[in-house]
């Protein structure tokens, strides 16, 4: 599902994990078919239920044809990271997982860093919410980046406010949502671990190649991927 502001003709395909939350919220803004609360902060999830997050589709792309389009990225192995720190660890979803809890998968729903990332294929079998965080960017994205008007790294939000408030003439405040509290660096994790996640991402890091370096010195090329543009 497209995510679109029909008010101002723009179009948004959310990344998991890639500040969907925080744009989401920053579109409410600026949508004027979403009526926000007078006061208070309203739930992250909210956002979600507004907009929800869909894979990419050619033909539903094709409707937005003349839209200001755009998507947001976030290096591959942050991405990853993040989906243990906050949906593993923090939100403890897995305990919420029926396959675990029914003993059909023999997964531990605390498992440690290493343990969680050496056993990534299982727990994207078992759990749907480490799937659908866990998937590539390009079934979010599409194949062709060239598609997008505009492609803003996660640590290009600031620009990504600025720019909807000036195209939309509204007031935009970038907040950071559902931002994880832990931290877990590629240091943190054993050698072992570190292999598994290097072989897990290369597919990634070819794909999003113009926007962030592989930490583990890999740079291959996609040939399902098309042409890779950053549009200033």
């Amino acid at each position: 599902m497209v995510i679109a502001v029909k008010a101002h003709r723009i179009a948004y395909m959310a990344l998991p994990k890639a500040g969907c939350s925080t744009v989401k919220a920053a579109l409410a803004q600026v949508d004027p078919e979403v009526a926000l609360p007078e006061t208070g902060t309203p739930d992250v999830m909210r956002w979600h239920r507004l907009y929800p997050t869909r894979r990419f589709r050619p033909h539903r792309w094709e409707a937005y044809d003349g839209w200001w389009r755009f998507c947001v990225v976030r290096d591959p192995l942050t991405r990853l990271l993040s989906l243990y720190t906050n949906r593993v660890v923090e939100m403890r979803e897995l305990h919420n997982c029926r396959k675990i809890l029914r003993g059909r998968v023999a997964l531990p729903t605390d498992p440690d860093p290493d343990f969680f990332f050496q056993n990534l294929r299982a727990y994207i079998r078992a759990a749907s919410t480490v799937k659908h965080h866990a998937l590539p960017a390009w079934l979010f994205l599409g194949h062709d980046l060239g598609r997008y008007d505009r492609i803003y790294r996660t640590d290009e939000l600031a620009r990504l406010g600025a720019d909807l408030a000036e195209r939309t003439r509204c007031p935009v405040r970038i907040a950071r949502e559902n931002a994880s509290a832990t931290r877990l660096t590629l240091e943190d994790l054993a050698p072992r671990t570190r292999t598994a996640l290097r072989d897990h991402l290369a597919e990634e890091y070819a794909y999003l190649a113009e926007f962030y370096e592989n930490p583990f010195g890999q740079r291959q090329h996609l040939a399902c991927t098309g042409p890779l543009r950053r549009v200033s």
